[in-house]
């Protein structure tokens, strides 16, 4: 039985060719890129190679592009190195925003800063208009999600930093499941900030990206040898930067037409889905969405219960619901949805992506179903 991975949105597997790109620098390329001889020389030659494929898929400057370890980092650097320390500062942000955004959030709240989480409506999206109200003079940073890693739902984010570029209010994006699935203009976007993963679009884990419009905003995040503009010191991860460059490159040259095929894969899905005979929900259904996600709750079932049955099946999907003994905590993004609850205990995600073909899709119906007749 072919195994059946469709849990992209949690993490990608490397593109051949990514995995190509990188093998020289784990190997016989194997320089520092701040020694001055001719093995540093290509090691930084490839570093700002790497910088220049990963500014292009997001049309930014290659000098307003920095190197992080994940998206995590990414959002970290951004929420203490603008908020931590400010006697009357004041972030807004979304109930929606995935953990890396939420977490810091709490701390920063515990040490004296004002948060506020906005609430989103029925599918999932965040209001301009309610982040405006939620503003006051001391705002200093609203952050919110281009594309919500649950539901794929994509949120106003230009609206959101047009209002506030004009009030000199700073805009900050986790765009981390976005880039490489749609396209992503940091410029025309608005934004001062924008995260990046690479685990996300088919690049190894460990590796990520900032784009920042005016870097000094930021504190330095590690002090040393003054790497990255003096603000992230430490020897480059060469082989995971390549790694990361060739997987943006790989997606800007196709990536309307994988959208396309994506899209279709889900129409196929959501078809199947339909000749089951089950009650089901599609989260965000009237929302704009990623072409590769679903988030599906159905009706009366447990979403460990519906795991259990597709990972016997060597089905890989995410739950949106955890249990635990008799209790069933749905996800704060199903929560802040208002999802009925004998909808949200059962929800599951489904993400595909490149390597996923129409056949694979027709298994998975074939596989739920199965699995769906057992708990009936």
């Amino acid at each position: 039985m072919k195994p059946l991975y469709f849990d992209y949105n949690a993490t990608t597997p490397l593109l051949p060719e990514v995995r190509q790109a990188m093998l020289p620098y784990l190997e016989q390329s194997f320089g520092n890129p701040g020694c001055g001889h001719a093995w540093g020389y290509g090691a930084r030659q490839a570093l700002e190679r790497a910088r220049s494929q990963v500014a292009g898929l997001i049309n930014c400057p290659a000098d307003n592009l920095l190197f992080t370890s994940c998206a995590t980092e990414s959002n970290n650097w951004v929420m203490f190195g603008l908020l931590e320390g400010l006697d009357q500062g004041h972030l807004v942000t979304t109930a929606i925003e995935h953990p890396a955004i939420l977490e810091p959030a709490k701390v920063l709240a515990a040490r004296g800063l004002k948060v506020t989480r906005v609430g989103v409506d029925g599918q999932g999206l965040v209001s301009p208009e309610a982040v405006a109200a939620a503003c006051t003079p001391q705002t200093r940073l609203i952050s919110v999600m281009l594309a919500n890693n649950e539901t794929g739902a994509l949120q106003p984010v230009a609206e959101i930093a047009a209002w506030a570029r004009s009030r000199g209010i700073l805009v900050h994006s986790d765009a981390a499941q976005a880039v490489g699935k749609i396209p992503v203009d940091a410029q025309a976007l608005g934004v001062d900030f924008l995260t990046i993963a690479g685990h996300k679009l088919y690049a190894p884990k460990g590796v990520g990206a900032l784009y920042a419009r005016d870097p000094s905003l930021l504190r330095p995040l590690l002090y040393g040898g003054g790497q990255e503009r003096g603000l992230r010191s430490g020897t480059e991860n060469i082989p995971h930067l390549v790694g990361l460059g060739a997987a943006c490159q790989l997606a800007a040259q196709d990536l309307t037409q994988e959208m396309t095929r994506q899209a279709e894969l889900g129409a196929l899905f959501l078809q199947g889905l339909g000749e089951l005979g089950v009650d089901l929900r599609l989260h965000a259904a009237q929302a704009p969405r990623l072409p590769g996600t679903m988030s599906v709750g159905f009706r009366g079932l447990k979403a460990g219960e519906l795991l259990s049955g597709l990972v016997g099946y060597d089905v890989g999907v995410s739950a949106g619901a955890a249990c635990h003994g008799d209790t069933t905590t749905i996800s704060h993004v199903l929560a802040a949805m208002a999802v009925p609850q004998e909808y949200a205990q059962g929800t599951l995600r489904f993400s595909w992506g490149r390597p996923t073909s129409q056949g694979d899709v027709a298994e998975l119906v074939r596989r739920l179903g199965l699995v769906l007749a057992s708990l009936a």
